[in-house]
């Protein structure tokens, strides 16, 4: 069973400096029907103008992963870390116990487009830790590139989580495909472009929440980004 997600159905939040759309609830905006989905809690697709950021502050018991689209984020934490995120890094932080985090956009005249993704842990009470990995272009072209697995398996970031993600850039004719088992559920993200998905067409910001099927399928890719979320239900 394959549930679209529209685009223009997620929430909004326009606070100048930035602009978010939620999947899920968060913040502000308030859907009791899309609280999540399995283990997966947030997505949010913000845009953060030149020398705006959010300050320090914190969070726990959540794995916190950061997609770089455009431009760069400028990461600080607790933990010591203190990093420039940019486009095809995927960086993880395991709040675990408690971090406090800032990100913000340095750069003189241009945004930072990112997603924000949050999945909730195996375990609460860990001790906090951060990864942050690049993954090149050719490694997700016409192809779902794991990027964040519960093993670290392929390279991938290490996530405290019963969950996988990958990630492909499709156009023309290139397709891949990726095996689920039917009891666990899958969420499919087109970051942007247009592709099909288990041969439903989606659009940028789109969705595909799945559930009870084998596989997902990405094909008809037209300057597509796409993520795939294997998920525990």
């Amino acid at each position: 069973m394959l549930t679209i997600r529209p685009s223009n159905e997620r929430g909004y939040a326009d606070h100048g400096w930035l602009k978010s759309f939620h999947s899920f609830s968060f913040a502000g905006y308030y859907d009791p029907q899309h609280m999540g989905f399995g283990n997966l809690r947030v997505i949010n697709e913000d845009r953060v103008a030149a020398g705006g950021g959010f300050g320090t502050h914190g969070h726990r018991d959540m794995e916190i992963i950061s997609y770089v689209l455009d431009g760069e984020l400028a990461h600080r934490d607790s933990m010591g870390n203190v990093k420039g995120i940019p486009p095809g890094d995927v960086q993880r932080m395991s709040a675990g116990s408690g971090v406090q985090h800032s990100e913000f956009n340095h750069a003189e005249g241009k945004q930072t487009h990112f997603l924000q993704i949050w999945i909730e842990p195996d375990k609460r009470g860990i001790p906090p830790s951060y990864e942050q990995k690049a993954f090149p272009t050719e490694e997700k072209r016409g192809r779902l590139r794991l990027v964040a697995s519960s093993d670290g398996q392929d390279g991938s970031v290490h996530i405290n989580a019963d969950a996988a993600l990958y990630a492909g850039l499709f156009d023309g004719a290139e397709s891949a495909q990726v095996t689920i088992d039917p009891k666990r559920k899958a969420y499919v993200h087109l970051v942007r472009g247009e592709a099909s998905v288990n041969g439903v067409e989606l659009h940028a910001g789109d969705a595909a929440m799945i559930e009870a099927e084998a596989s997902v399928r990405i094909d008809h890719g037209r300057d597509a980004e796409v993520l795939v979320f294997d998920l525990a239900a």
